[in-house]
C-alpha cells in the first residue's frame, strides 16, 4: 500500500552515527571510572534511549545524571559530528519527496541534537520536521512517546489543512526493536532496515512488517 507519511529513525537508518556515539560513551565510562561494557554490549547502545543503556550497564538512578552530563558535553563538542549519511539515503529521500510522500524524522536522540544533525548533513530540505526526545529524559523519552509527539506536531503543521492520514497510510522506518515497538503502540506498522545496528533477527522478532537490505529496496517498497 502507498503511504502518505513516512516517519524515519535517524541513527542507524538515515545516518551512520555509531562511531561518534560510542566514542562519547567510552569517554563517559573512562571519566567516571565505571567499567566499560564489552564491544558487543556497546554496539547495542546505538538507537535506544541512552539513559536505558547506561542504567543497564553500570550506572544507577543516582549516578545517571552525572553520566548524562559527561556524555552530552562530549557528544555536543565532538561525537555528534563524527557521523555520515548512509550511501543511497539522499537518493531515497529525494525519490519519496518527488512522489509526494511527506517525510519526518522520529528519533530517540534528543531533538536539539537531531535537528542540528539533519541541518548540518543536508537532510532538512527533504523533511517536514525532525522530532526527538526531550532533554529531561522523562517527559518524552521512549520511541512511542516521540512518535506520538511527532504525529501531533505534524497534524498541526504539514497536515494542518488536509488532516493527518489514516494510520494504515503512515509507516515507521527504523533499524532497532524499539522502532517497531514504538510504532505498534501508536497503531502503526514498521519497516525494518538491515543496514543499521540491530542484532540478526531482532526486527522480525518484534514484528517488523518486512526488513529491507538497501535504501533502493526501501524506495521500491514504499513507492511500489
Amino acid at each position: 500500500m502507498r503511504h502518505d507519511l513516512v516517519l524515519l529513525d535517524l541513527d542507524g537508518t538515515l545516518m551512520d552515527s555509531a562511531s561518534g556515539i560510542l566514542s562519547s560513551i567510552r569517554h563517559t565510562y573512562a571519566t567516571l571510572g565505571v567499567p566499560e561494557p564489552s564491544a558487543e554490549e556497546l554496539r547495542r547502545f546505538v538507537g535506544p534511549p541512552i539513559t536505558e543503556s547506561f542504567l543497564a550497564h553500570g550506572f544507577t538512578p543516582e549516578t545517571l545524571p552525572e553520566a548524562m552530563r559527561v556524555y552530552r558535553a562530549d557528544f555536543a563538542a565532538r561525537g555528534m559530528y563524527d557521523n555520515r549519511v548512509f550511501d543511497g539515503v539522499e537518493d531515497l529521500l529525494a525519490a519519496l519527496v518527488a512522489a509526494g510522500v511527506t517525510l519526518a524524522v522520529a528519533t530517540s536522540k534528543p531533538e536539539v541534537y537531531a535537528r542540528e544533525l539533519t541541518k548540518e548533513f543536508g537532510l532538512d530540505p527533504y523533511l517536514a520536521g525532525t522530532y526527538g526526545a526531550s532533554l529531561d529524559e522523562h517527559s518524552r523519552a521512549s520511541k512511542a512517546a516521540v512518535i506520538t509527539y511527532a504525529l501531533l506536531e505534524l497534524e498541526e503543521t504539514a497536515f494542518a489543512e488536509r488532516g493527518l492520514p489514516a494510520r494504515d497510510r503512515i509507516v515507521m522506518v527504523g533499524d532497532r526493536s524499539h522502532d517497531v515497538d514504538g510504532a505498534r503502540l501508536n497503531g502503526l506498522g514498521c519497516i525494518g532496515v538491515a543496514w543499521g545496528y540491530a542484532d540478526e533477527g531482532e526486527l522480525a522478532a518484534h514484528g517488523a512488517h518486512t526488513v529491507v537490505d538497501t535504501p533502493h529496496d526501501l524506495a521500491d517498497l514504499l513507492l511500489g
